[in-house]
């Protein structure tokens, strides 16, 4: 028996899955638009929950538009009392993306939406998720280290109710704006590994909990939004801005990843990168403290790696600065990627609703390269 001749391209690179309005990027000329939007212009004029807005339902919205869509999100985005009690049970030692996965998938539960294509159902479960993502990671954050989960404080911002739930105290207004920003940055970014796999799950009419969760936990993977974790760890590994050189040519040397550098698309410094480089210059401007050494140890990285890859077209890209930016705010490292979740969960929300425009069940083919017509062996003949 002959297989047929397939080509066979090692992920995906490259291959179309699908037509899409969302989001825009050029690699060349480091540019990432959504809906046809500049993501700095989204930064500086808007905030995450218009960008949520724009995103999901492909237009700006109105003030009267906006207004109830803050409101439906400020009034559901409490947790009820059994999936607090569930968060409780779950080991301390657990990664706080496990537990994001998890309660995401158990909302689903509590919010049966099997139906998905009632437009009621979608877009309640859409102002669910959004709502509760933020609420789930504060909590379990505070859990893992003893303390009650604080109720959401909805006169605060989107992002500074977050800041508060997890810290017990209102952010300033710098801290707040560039939480948002993380947020918004982090909304979209066209066919990412996390993003498909929300696509697959939603082309099976799956409910949307499901679809979070999986793309949660293709999320969690340190290839994709664990990056940023890697990052500050090996920043934390080199220990000083002289020790640069020597460390990147010692990893260059036997050919290992350097983390939060390159990107398949962008051959060019990733545009978010640039917002957040500006931002942690204003963090860490009258900060000489450790935290504040950490980015000039970033930059000189930065510096070595484009004498070194540049020819190659390999720069920073959004996780190279987003863990800084992080730690710089006060954040825990684990919490860098489940608060790039929460800013994420818009676009696989998005993504899901389109689609569902033009649903057809995604199922890929293979290229054979086993054997055919192999004998039974008895299992007292196996060797």
């Amino acid at each position: 028996m002959e297989e047929r001749e397939l080509e066979v391209v090692p992920g995906l690179a490259g291959i179309p899955a699908a037509e899409s309005a969302i989001s825009f990027i050029d690699g060349e000329k480091g540019i990432l638009e959504y809906r046809g939007i500049p993501v700095e212009v989204l930064t500086e004029k808007s905030n995450f929950l218009e960008v949520s807005y724009l995103l999901i339902f492909g237009k700006l919205p109105t003030q009267e538009e906006v207004n109830k869509f803050k409101t439906d999100i400020n009034f559901h985005s409490r947790l009820k009392l059994k999936i607090v009690r569930m968060m409780e049970h779950l080991p301390e030692n657990g990664h706080p993306m496990e537990y994001l996965q998890s309660v995401s998938s158990a909302m689903g539960m509590y919010y049966p939406a099997k139906n998905v294509l009632d437009t009621d159902v979608r877009y309640w479960s859409i102002v669910r998720l959004i709502a509760k993502l933020p609420t789930i990671v504060a909590s379990s954050n505070r859990l893992r280290h003893g303390d009650a989960p604080l109720q959401p404080n909805n006169d605060l911002s989107f992002a500074a109710n977050f800041y508060y739930m997890l810290f017990e105290r209102v952010p300033d207004p710098l801290t707040e704006k560039i939480l948002d920003v993380m947020l918004i940055l982090h909304a979209d970014h066209t066919m990412n590994a996390s993003t498909f796999s929300a696509r697959v799950v939603g082309s099976t009419l799956a409910d949307p909990y499901t679809i979070v969760a999986s793309a949660i936990g293709t999320l969690s993977g340190p290839l994709h939004g664990g990056a940023n974790e890697e990052v500050i760890h090996m920043l934390e590994e080199i220990g000083s801005k002289e020790d640069v050189r020597p460390y990147i040519e010692k990893k260059l040397e036997k050919k290992e990843k350097i983390m939060g550098v390159g990107h398949r698309i962008y051959k060019t410094k990733d545009p978010r990168a640039i917002i957040l480089q500006t931002f942690a210059h204003q963090l860490f401007e009258s900060n000489a403290s450790k935290k504040g050494k950490v980015l000039e140890i970033a930059e000189e990285v930065e510096k070595v790696v484009h004498e070194k890859l540049g020819h190659k077209k390999i720069y920073p890209n959004v996780d190279f600065y987003s863990g800084i930016v992080f730690q710089g705010l006060g954040i825990p490292t684990d919490l860098f990627t489940p608060i790039f979740a929460m800013g994420r969960v818009t676009g696989w929300l998005a993504h899901w609703l389109e689609q569902l425009k033009t649903n057809k069940i995604y199922r890929p083919d293979q290229k054979y390269i086993g054997l055919h017509n192999q004998p039974y062996i008895p299992i007292d003949d196996r060797n």
